[in-house]
C-alpha cells in the first residue's frame, strides 16, 4: 500500500476498520505487522507520508441517529431485518459504533471503507449474506461491475481461486438483484 500511494494514516485506519469485521486479534496483529514494516522501511531510509489524521468526533453527536442515516445512505433502504427485533442491542452497536464511530472518521472515505470490508469478508468465508450486502453498498458508492471483477481477479491472484470463485458467485447475485 505504501508503495502505491497510501499514507501511513490511511493504512492505520484500514487496520482499525478491520476489527469490526475480522475481530480485534486480527486487527491488532495487522497493526503490529504494519509497525514492523514501518520500522524496516525507516531503517532502509524510506520516508513514508504520514497523511491526514481523523477529525475529532463531536461531543454532542447523536450516534444512533447519525449511524442510522449513514446506514440508510449506504444501503439505500430502511428495512428492518429480523435480527433488529430479536436482538436489538446488535442494531444499536451497528448504528452507534460501526456506522457512527467508524464511518464518521474522515481520513478514509466511505468507498475505501467498503472496499476494505469486501476484502475482509471475501477472505473470511461463510459470510456471503454480509458480503452480498457490502458488495451492493460498494456498487451504490460507484464501483462498476468491471471494477468489481478486477477486485475478484486480484483476490484470485493474491489469495485463492476458491475465495475468488465464491466472491464471483456473490457478485453475480448482487448484479442480478440490481437489474430487477
Amino acid at each position: 500500500g505504501l508503495n502505491n500511494g497510501l499514507t501511513v494514516n490511511e493504512i492505520k485506519e484500514i487496520l482499525v476498520h478491520t476489527y469490526a469485521y475480522a475481530g480485534f486479534p486480527r486487527s491488532l496483529n495487522g497493526i503490529n505487522t504494519f509497525m514492523s514494516v514501518l520500522e524496516e522501511r525507516e531503517k532502509n531510509g524510506i520516508k513514508d507520508e504520514i497523511g491526514a489524521f481523523a477529525s475529532p468526533v463531536p461531543n454532542n453527536l447523536d450516534k444512533n441517529e447519525y449511524g442510522e442515516n449513514i446506514r440508510t445512505a449506504l444501503t439505500r433502504r430502511t428495512s428492518k431485518p429480523a435480527y433488529q427485533t430479536f436482538t436489538p442491542v446488535i442494531d444499536t452497536f451497528l448504528k452507534e459504533h460501526l456506522f457512527a464511530d467508524l464511518f464518521i472518521r474522515d481520513n478514509l472515505d466511505h468507498l475505501s471503507r467498503e472496499i476494505t470490508t469486501i476484502s475482509i469478508l471475501s477472505n473470511l468465508g461463510n459470510v456471503n449474506a454480509q458480503l452480498q450486502s457490502h458488495m451492493n453498498i460498494t456498487m451504490n458508492l460507484g464501483l462498476t461491475y468491471d471494477q468489481m471483477n478486477n477486485f475478484i481477479m486480484v483476490l484470485e491472484e493474491k489469495v485463492s481461486r476458491e475465495k475468488a470463485e465464491n466472491a464471483q458467485k456473490v457478485l453475480d447475485i448482487v448484479v442480478e438483484s440490481r437489474t430487477k
